[in-house]
């Protein structure tokens, strides 16, 4: 780490460059700290330094800066990740490629799949991945499928998800699934190339700004300027992606740098001392003290726990058997507390969420927020939300804390410490301290009775929710399940009873459509050991439907059950409601052939060599899926459902719970 400078002249010799959003200010022992979106450049030649002033006079919002490296008096000790039965293609002291540098580094962080599309830029990359006898790639047909196929690697294992993509169109076209990454926490590492570092600023042929681009859509990213540094930024962006918040890190590396011959340096410390820095301690005692303290005084307490606890979950489920508090889930935590279970599983707030877990809300006079961020679709008005509650807010980000709503108590820290902290102090009280929440559960479970999740039945029509329904029964809730976006996630969401962790890999903060199939593939590749269903819709699917060829050729085993109503479904849904059901752009199919199914999706699965079947009726359904789980290999099953149905219960954008609509569909005129 260094101190920050002006720009000296390009004739002055300097080992590295800073392109940053703000200027870093040193502090007494010449660490600079980091922002979050702080780009770290490697060594900058004193010819390539030519290419800051083509920057500079463009309109791009950076300021530069460039950073002499000074040795930290501590360096941070961060445990290595490289398998210890690791052993290099080379001897120590062999010059290879600087791509052959790249696909080392990533092998010895324990990578063993890839999702990466070549092109002119990064074809020096995939020579190199043909050179690897542990890392597999899986060839998707659109970057857009490669990088949320490593999302969906990344949600179904926990481990950062890999993807790759040239420079200019195939690095912008990771843009969707970098920003979804970053809002559902998600650590994948993206790697891109780039034109050779002379011809960058030069507007040169299939060359984009791809860290100016992504500056604020990842956690962290990098351009290479110098090939020894490969190892160190590879180390770094691994351990950036999967700590503290995990999320997106980019790196991009120019051509001539993937071409340059290198002994690397296997031991370079990270420098990351800013970083390491800021990561949140372990809880103290006194707070977690206190949350006892609100919890013993409590009678209507609810938890609210989202994406953060995926990781805690056993702590979680310890923690309500001590305590006896319902669960409410976030979209992003279904899993993280077992769905089924019918005495405190509360299921989904939110939007879209039961009545139960909104009234619960509502009605609490303690809320325990751990791993959210109070997103609009679950706090609907703000002022409304939690209104009567004393609220606990435990998050691993500081910036979430007090964001959107302000908390009485708050903890910044990995909420499995603050579970395995507050359950050893409830074990040891556990004789002493009776905590009692019974008649609060029976106020819940008369809210259960009263407002089920349910759905009506229309003569032979099937019910795309009684779908999911009878897919969770023929699964025995065991599949992992990816979606896209729409009414058809919201109906996964409520329907299928997720009873752990990462079996649910849904598009959550950025809803992008086109991330079921994909992801499906991630998931396959991830876990192959499990069923993978992709519910998806008809408006979803066909975004990346290309996908289809890659689920083939890898003879991936996932099983697609699209939920076909030839309609952008959610979007109706909101036309229903509050435009008086007036059609703009939503119908899917052929209007100079409305009876017909349009496109037809048994031949897309034909084109791509996968059986397929439609089913129409109600009663053939349970036969046609139970057909596509029992069909080895993938499997693509069309279930035609009405475009009237609508996802309920739903409180309106910006509502509270007293405006919960529980009621209606598009059959009705409103």
């Amino acid at each position: 780490m260094a101190n920050a400078a002006t720009i000296p002249n390009p004739s002055s010799s300097s080992s590295s460059a800073t392109i940053t959003n703000r200027l870093t200010q040193p502090t007494n022992n010449n660490i600079a700290l980091f922002s979050k979106f702080t780009l770290p450049f490697s060594q900058i030649s004193r010819k390539s330094v030519q290419f800051h002033r083509r920057q500079c006079n463009r309109n791009f919002p950076i300021v530069s800066t460039l950073s002499y490296p000074k040795p930290s008096p501590v360096e941070p000790v961060i445990e290595s990740q490289t398998p210890a039965s690791f052993v290099s293609r080379f001897a120590p002291d062999e010059p290879r490629k600087g791509c052959d540098v790249l696909v080392e580094a990533l092998e010895r962080e324990g990578v063993t799949d890839v999702f990466a599309y070549p092109g002119g830029a990064s074809m020096e990359i995939h020579q190199a991945l043909t050179r690897s006898k542990i890392i597999r790639n899986v060839l998707p047909r659109h970057e857009q499928g490669g990088v949320f196929a490593a999302e969906g690697y990344a949600r179904a294992s926990g481990l950062p998800g890999v993807c790759i993509a040239t420079s200019g169109p195939g690095a912008t076209n990771l843009v969707s699934g970098l920003a979804d990454a970053l809002l559902d926490s998600v650590p994948i590492v993206a790697i891109t190339g780039q034109v050779p570092r002379r011809m960058i600023g030069t507007d040169a042929f299939q060359e984009t700004p791809i860290v100016e681009v992504t500056r604020s859509i990842t956690k962290h990213n990098y351009l290479v300027m110098n090939v020894e540094d490969i190892p160190r930024i590879v180390k770094e962006a691994f351990f950036l992606a999967r700590t503290g918040r995990p999320g997106p890190v980019l790196i991009d590396v120019p051509k001539d740098i993937q071409q340059q011959m290198v002994i690397p340096d296997w031991d370079q410390p990270m420098r990351l001392a800013g970083y390491m820095s800021r990561l949140p301690r372990t809880p103290n005692e006194m707070h977690l003290e206190q949350i006892l303290r609100l919890i013993g005084e409590s009678k209507k307490p609810v938890l609210y726990v989202g994406g953060g606890c995926l990781n805690s979950s056993e702590e979680l489920r310890r923690f309500v058997e001590l305590t006896g508090i319902p669960v409410a889930s976030t979209l992003m935590g279904l899993g993280s507390f077992p769905c089924s279970d019918e005495e405190y599983s509360l299921q989904m707030l939110g939007m879209h969420g039961t009545v139960y877990a909104n009234y619960s809300v509502d009605k609490s006079d303690l809320l325990l927020a751990f791993g959210v961020r109070f997103d609009d679709r679950v706090t609907g008005k703000l002022e409304a939300f939690a209104s009567r509650a004393k609220i606990v807010h435990i998050d691993i980000d500081s910036a979430e804390i007090g964001k959107n709503k302000q908390p009485h108590v708050s903890i910044c820290a990995d909420v499995k410490l603050a579970l395995q902290g507050l359950n050893s102090m409830l074990e040891a009280r556990r004789n002493k301290v009776k905590l009692d929440f019974s008649a609060w559960r029976e106020e819940l479970n008369e809210q259960k009775a009263k407002y089920p999740l349910s759905f009506k039945t229309f003569d032979e029509a099937i019910p795309p929710q009684y779908a999911i329904q009878v897919l969770d029964e023929l699964t025995n809730g065991n599949a992992i399940i990816s979606t896209g976006v729409g009414q058809h996630q919201m109906w996964a969401a409520q329907f299928y009873k997720y009873n752990r962790p990462r079996q649910w890999l849904t598009s959550g903060g950025l809803g992008a459509m086109g991330f079921g199939l994909p992801a499906a593939i991630g998931a396959a590749v991830a876990r192959p050991d499990a069923v993978v269903v992709d519910i998806d819709g008809d408006g979803s699917f066909i975004m990346n439907v290309q996908e289809l060829a890659t689920i083939r050729v890898e003879n991936l085993p996932i099983k697609i059950m699209l939920l076909n109503n030839q309609h952008l479904g959610m979007v109706v849904q909101w036309e229903d409601r509050f435009y008086k059901a007036n059609r703009a752009h939503t119908y899917l199919g052929n209007p100079s052939k409305a009876s017909e199914i349009f496109p037809d999706m048994l031949k897309f699965a034909e084109a791509c060599d996968i059986p397929a079947a439609r089913v129409t009726k109600k009663e053939d359904l349970k036969a046609a899926i139970q057909k596509m789980l029992d069909t080895p290999g993938p499997y693509l099953l069309d279930v035609i459902v009405p475009h009237q149905e609508h996802v309920l219960p739903m409180i309106p954008s910006g509502g509270a719970f007293k405006d919960v609509i529980t009621e209606g569909d598009g059959r009705i005129t409103y």
